[in-house]
């Protein structure tokens, strides 16, 4: 069977990021096994779309971008089962998880969770990955100055929640 164009690279791509890819999805949708499906999700359609896509050098932000919609979708399939079941979103954590972090850490980790998803999805970007204004401009598919004001509310928000807690 001949190798699929492109698939060398998305291994190697793979290999690097699918980690931090994880983690970033974990971040923004809370559970474990949805954030792999997510990312999984992402690196399928990267290799079905290998030789349509015109700048194989950038497919680190292409992933990235196709990371934070999909975890926006899984957001939206939450919302109308659970306005059919009544049911909330389940805690992010396990039992485990909750034990090994700090109570600080939790207390933080909540708080972000908490925010509304754009806020959420600019702070993790930002704090989590390090990303610059541009890098998630592109990953969330705003303008820049969205990207200002919306990591400066979601800070605020933040430190006003984590206040109260003290």
């Amino acid at each position: 069977m001949d190798a699929v164009p492109g698939d060398a690279a998305v291994a190697g791509l793979f290999l690097t990021h699918r980690l931090g890819l994880v983690r970033l999805a974990f971040l923004l949708v809370g559970d474990q096994e949805t954030a792999e499906d997510v990312v999984q999700d992402a690196f399928a359609a990267l290799q079905r779309r290998w030789s349509r896509l015109a700048d194989h050098d950038r497919m680190l932000p292409y992933l990235r971008v196709a990371v934070v919609n999909g975890c926006r979708m899984v957001h939206r399939r939450r919302a109308v089962v659970g306005r059919f079941t009544g049911e909330r979103e389940t805690p992010f954590w396990s039992a485990e998880a909750a034990t090994l972090l700090g109570e600080t850490r939790r207390e933080v980790l909540l708080a972000v969770r908490a925010l509304p998803r754009r806020q959420r999805e600019a702070v993790v970007l930002r704090y989590y990955l390090d990303l610059s204004e541009a890098e998630i401009s592109e990953a969330m598919g705003v303008s820049r100055g969205t990207v200002k004001s919306t990591t400066f509310r979601a800070l605020r928000a933040l430190a006003v929640k984590l206040e109260e807690t003290r």
